[in-house]
């Protein structure tokens, strides 16, 4: 299996999380997200102690909400001491509502709007990732209202490609994220960061994109190396040392068989070394060093469920299964071509070649094309693994179609982390 989250039992019936997936179906309904709270702790405290042995005093990952963002999630991250990130005043809320500390926490995006500037300053979101010059003096504007001194780092591009789905790269010159190193701009927009009065700048961040394998592993020493020796350019001619380096996240999960396994603790400590070599090279004290994952900690954390509909054969071209979902709770196929791993709840025997489609009034409406399956009946549960990140946060209600619940797994139990949503949900804010 791909996680050892996913099992048989003797009956050969599907579980996770060590449970039944057949009756949590048959408990809460389909579709129907499942989140192996376990798990997610689990891949918290990796990150938390290979980072605090590898890196130093000081140095943290934070959780990239977007991956997957509700309330839950944010009590679980404050009872493991994780730290987290933000790209929208609604993160910011769902993790204020939770009561999460703000402390250690840090504001993304390429355009923050002046309302999301205010609503992150007034609740003590500790660090703005400060993306261009015009944000630079959007967030000096809104901090010298407040009199106060907002600490920030400022998002550069290293001009890396980790040969990733095009869609999720974004450390390329050509980014629509950050402020270019290679073109010269980089540096005065350090000069300007420093002559600002109500800024703090503490150091640089950067991203090079996501599904990093071990096989790419590399990229992030590439982009530390660039930062790096951007961080002494801006010693020598600026006088600033840079305390803290942000390089992101990115590590890549298990989708499929094919894909390999990370060993996310090895490559940590690997970078770890890499980034003191450099340092010691380029006589540059060795900074803090912050990561971001996001679909490491919770991506094989999640399992979908859903229920087939009807079983279309179209004799001497293809089969098609319909399920009682789609890209409304996982557009991630219709987005850029995410291969998924797709189990039949209870039989074995997959000799069906069919495409796992959706609901949906669209053609583009796939979860997962030519795959094998036990041929399917009407009402059977259908498992799509790995879904823990980026596919409850993209849902949608295209159609009119309401989103899954969120339920919750832990210690054998389960609980309604998100309650599924209702018709009434659909029109409430409609006037």
């Amino acid at each position: 299996m791909l996680c050892k989250n996913i099992g048989r039992d003797t009956q050969g019936n599907l579980t996770f999380a060590g449970q039944s997936v057949a009756a949590l179906a048959e408990q809460y309904g389909t579709p129907l997200y499942l989140m192996d709270e376990d798990r997610i702790r689990e891949n918290c405290r990796l990150y938390l102690s290979v980072m605090r042995e590898a890196f130093g005093e000081g140095s943290y990952p934070l959780y990239a909400s977007k991956a997957a963002c509700f309330k839950r999630i944010y009590t679980v991250l404050r009872e493991e001491g994780m730290a987290a990130d933000f790209v929208s005043l609604g993160e910011i809320h769902t993790a204020v509502a939770a009561g999460f500390p703000m402390e250690k926490t840090c504001f993304h995006g390429n355009n923050k709007t002046d309302e999301e500037i205010a609503y992150a300053m007034d609740h003590g979101v500790g660090c703005f990732i400060v993306d261009s010059a015009w944000e630079l003096d959007a967030v000096e504007k809104a901090a010298e209202k407040r009199g106060a001194v907002q600490d920030i780092l400022l998002r550069l591009t290293p001009g890396i490609d980790p040969h990733t789905y095009e869609a999720i790269a974004t450390g390329k010159v050509d980014s629509k994220f950050g402020t270019a190193i290679e073109t010269g701009q980089a540096m005065p927009l350090v000069q300007a960061a420093l002559g600002r009065k109500h800024v703090r700048l503490l150091g640089y961040h950067c991203h090079v994109g996501s599904q990093v394998f071990d096989e790419d592993g590399t990229v992030y020493h590439d982009a530390a190396d660039i930062m790096l020796r951007f961080a002494k350019d801006v010693q020598r001619e600026l006088g600033f040392t840079a305390s803290v380096l942000n390089l992101g996240g990115g590590y890549g999960v298990r989708y499929v068989g094919s894909d390999p396994p990370v060993d996310i603790a090895a490559n940590l400590r690997k970078l770890a070394s890499h980034i003191r070599a450099v340092c010691q090279s380029l006589d540059f004290p060795m900074p803090q060093v912050r990561l971001e994952p996001g679909r490491s900690i919770v991506a094989d954390a999640g399992m979908t469920l859903y229920r087939v509909g009807t079983v279309k054969q179209i004799t001497g071209y293809k089969n098609y299964v319909s399920i009682d979902g789609g890209m409304t709770d996982n557009p991630r196929y219709a987005l850029y071509g995410a291969k998924y791993t797709v189990l039949h709840a209870a039989r074995t025997d997959a000799d069906f070649r069919c495409d796992l489609v959706g609901r949906c009034c669209e053609s583009g409406d796939v979860i997962q094309p030519d795959i094998l399956l036990p041929k399917p009946q009407r009402g059977d549960v259908i498992a799509v693994c790995t879904t823990g990140a980026y596919n409850y946060s993209m849902a949608s209600n295209y159609n009119r179609v309401p989103r899954p619940p969120i339920v919750m797994l832990h210690g054998g139990t389960s609980e309604i982390a998100v309650r599924r949503e209702t018709p009434d949900d659909l029109i409430a804010l409609d006037q």
